[in-house]
């Protein structure tokens, strides 16, 4: 029984580590965009880029390893349906880690002065690459397996970037994050973390993921809308205390959470200073605080003058 109940909390737990590694590549790739180039090869930059990935790549997968699978049983090769996890919460969270790991590998491979449709293909496929491998780790191990639930919001993360870049040479539409502290993470701090810096990462009760679309690009050029305003959907859940079922705590209820909210591009304020420009593009993928409409599967609607 203790066996299992191990078992389970680590599949419980998995997906953040997924989602802090998100974090360091879109950190990453925040500050590369600013300083790509895009005229010929620049084979130093591209051979720094080689190696940093192909380094990273080991590290990281060499780390998953030690994290995950070193303590669980291997097994053969073998398919798991985890797709009704978190209210999917989890599932999206797969699809916003491809998009950011495919802006990265994107912005890398420009900077190194590469084709702007190689770039795309290469660089923005980067992200389904990772987290497949990932899966194929699942697959063999006798706690998980491999889903394709994870593979088909993977594909439709790095497709999202793709589709927009090669559509528009631009992102008009980006996935967002934003975090609030729910009041279940003290009922299991084991697995909604201990504190703020644990939670932000491991409650999905507090996370919310956001589809932010820049109303401008959509318009003329000569367009008096302001370029940083942006029209944001959200998509959030609520009562979670395991990752299927409220086993422990059956009385409360789990629920899906739909937004509707204004945003902000941090990436169309341009300022004078590389330094803030790089500053505002680091934050880009956080959610700017706007009022905010919460329609509920629970029946309740909610309006916040301030929702984060």
């Amino acid at each position: 029984m203790k066996k299992f109940i191990k078992l389970k909390v680590y599949k419980e737990i998995k997906h953040q580590y997924v989602f802090k590694f998100s974090l360091l590549i879109i950190l990453f790739s925040a500050n590369l965009h600013l300083f790509a180039q895009q005229d010929s090869i620049n084979t130093k930059r591209l051979k720094i880029v080689i190696v940093t990935e192909t380094i990273g790549y080991t590290a990281t997968m060499t780390g998953l390893y030690a994290l995950w699978y070193k303590d669980v049983p291997s097994s053969s090769f073998h398919f798991f349906n985890d797709n009704k996890e978190w209210l999917q919460m989890d599932k999206i969270g797969h699809g916003v880690t491809a998009y950011y790991v495919g802006f990265a590998g994107y912005e890398a491979l420009k900077w190194s002065g590469v084709s702007e449709k190689k770039s795309v293909w290469y660089g923005g496929t980067l992200g389904l690459f990772f987290l497949t491998s990932v899966e194929i780790f699942d697959g063999y191990s006798s706690a998980w397996g491999f889903s394709w639930g994870d593979v088909a919001v993977n594909t439709a993360g790095s497709g999202l970037f793709v589709a927009q870049q090669l559509a528009w040479k631009e992102q008009r539409v980006l996935l967002k994050y934003s975090f609030h502290k729910s009041d279940y993470w003290e009922k299991r701090p084991n697995l909604l973390g201990e504190n703020l810096a644990q939670n932000m990462l491991k409650d999905y009760n507090g996370q919310t993921y956001w589809l932010s679309a820049n109303i401008a690009s959509f318009l003329n050029d000569d367009t008096k809308f302001p370029k940083w305003l942006n029209l944001a959907v959200g998509y959030g859940a609520d009562g979670m205390l395991g990752a299927f079922s409220n086993e422990l705590y059956p009385e409360i209820k789990r629920q899906r959470q739909f937004y509707l909210s204004l945003d902000v591009d941090l990436t169309q304020i341009k300022t004078k200073s590389k330094f803030a420009n790089t500053l505002l593009g680091t934050f880009g993928f956080l959610k700017f605080p706007f009022p905010t409409m919460e329609f509920n599967s629970g029946g309740t609607n909610h309006f916040y003058w301030v929702y984060f």
